[in-house]
Formats: structure tokens, sequence, C-alpha cells
């Protein structure tokens, strides 16, 4: 039987299966939905108005399967869609469902990681060009200074499997002195590209040792718990059956290859055609 009322995650390709690995891990008893809109990734790249059409129209894919909570685990979606669905959208198509993004949990806390106050942040160029970490985080944490350095190679070189090469080394290397160059009092450093973590050992090898490496799924995971002790009315929508259902807007069988390496077991998908469904 299918899941009545699944949680929805939702990325542009496989990046945000870390992510829902961390929320199955701590919320196993919901039943849940993945969407990885691999055949228009990367999201990084693209415009504004592109990354919102494309994410509105997977959220109310989302909607139409019975999800009642959608989380974009997505750092480009999050930025350059999210604040424009909660307020324009949800009203207009389903105002009793909510979308959650993967920046606000993170920003409501990274300043607790930092003693000098400095903060980087890595991250793809629609992430780091929409300015939405340094925003927020100075909501939260006005006092902290926050630094950002584009990494538009490590995505395509972890899709590749070419995260473990000699060419990654090159460029983890390029971008943390890139990072500390502006502001060596640096000393924690987010993640902020749900990819990064397949190359969190490399980050750590060519990072100082006494930087502080954070990266989002366990933070966004504790965030979603939170979320629903606050709020039982969503909370009580939820259907409880522990299942996961798999779906790619491309390859079921490369998303299958692919994906378990970021989800930590094995991916069973189906392909989505958005344009017939």
């Amino acid at each position: 039987m299918p899941a009545t009322n699944p949680i929805g995650i939702f990325d542009s390709g496989y990046g945000g299966l870390t992510i829902m690995k961390e929320i199955v891990t701590k919320l196993p008893q919901y039943d849940y939905i993945y969407l990885g809109d691999n055949a228009r990734a990367p999201y990084g790249n693209r415009s504004f108005d592109t990354v919102y059409h494309y994410t509105l129209e997977c959220v109310k894919w989302f909607f139409k399967q019975g999800c009642p909570l959608v989380v974009l685990a997505c750092n480009t979606a999050s930025a350059k869609a999210l604040r424009t669905i909660q307020q324009n959208d949800l009203e207009k198509i389903a105002p009793d469902n909510r979308v959650l993004g993967v920046i606000r949990p993170t920003t409501e806390v990274i300043g607790n990681y930092t003693n000098s106050r400095s903060i980087g942040i890595l991250g793809t160029n629609g992430t780091v060009h929409s300015g939405s970490y340094e925003i927020e985080i100075h909501k939260f944490f006005p006092d902290v200074k926050v630094y950002q350095e584009a990494c538009p190679m490590w995505v395509p070189l972890i899709e590749n499997n070419e995260h473990q090469s000699k060419g990654a080394d090159f460029f983890v290397r390029k971008n943390l002195e890139n990072l500390l160059e502006t502001a060596p009092d640096i000393d924690t450093i987010l993640l902020a590209c749900t990819h990064y973590p397949l190359m969190l050992e490399k980050i750590k090898e060519y990072a100082p040792i006494d930087v502080t490496i954070i990266s989002q799924g366990d933070i966004v995971a504790n965030s979603l718990a939170d979320y629903l002790r606050r709020h039982p009315e969503m909370e009580e929508r939820l259907s409880k059956g522990s299942s996961k259902q798999f779906y790619t807007t491309d390859s079921p069988e490369d998303f299958n290859n692919k994906g378990s390496l970021f989800f930590g077991e094995e991916v069973n998908s189906k392909h989505l055609d958005l344009d017939s469904d």
C-alpha cells in the first residue's frame, strides 16, 4: 500500500539524500518520498526565476502525492525559491501544507560553533551569490562575520565519482586556500551544499586542524524533529509506516547507482515525467 501522507524531501539531484539519511535516522517512524530532479540538475548555476519555477513544479507534485510537509533538502532551492513559495504560493495552492528548507535551521545554530566569530561558507555559485546565508546568519548572530567561497567544480566531481581523485585534491585545496586567505581567523566552515559531506575527509585533510567543519544533515534532522514537536497538528497528519519511496526525473538506474553512495544504503527509484504527471 502506498503511503497516504508522507514527508516529501526534494533536491535537484542526489545531494538531498545525505539530508534524508539523517532525517530517517532521527525520525524513522514516518513515511517518506524523495524526488531528485536530476534531468534538470544542477540548479546551482541557474537563474533565480528558473530555480523557483522548477522547485514550485516539484512541490506541487509532492502535494498531489499527499505530502502535507515538504523539505527542500537543497541549498540552491532553499536560497532561490523557498521564500517566494512560502509567501506567495502556499496560500493559493495548499494553505494548510508547509514547505521548509535547509538554510534557516542551519543559520539558527551556526553561531554557536564559532569562538572567533568568523565563519566560512562553501557552496554552489547559486547559494553563494544569493547571499542567503550571510543575511540569515546576521539575523541570529549579528556579531558573526561571514566569508563565502563558491566551489563550482565540487558537485560535478562528486556526481562523476571523481571526488577521491587527485583532481579533487586540487580544487578542494584551492577553494579552501581562497576562503582562508580572505579571513585567516575563520574557525568554523559550513558545507552549504548537500553533496559536500561526501568529500568531508578530503576537506578535513586540507583544512587547518583547529577549524570545525559542519555538515547540515544532523542540524536539519534535529530542526525537523523540533518543528514536529511544536506543530502537533502537522505531526498528526503524517502517516507512520516507515516506508521510503524514491523518484528521479532522469534515469532510475543511474540514480540508484549514485544515490546509494549518498544515502548509505540501497536505493530503488522510479522514473517521473513531470510533464505527464
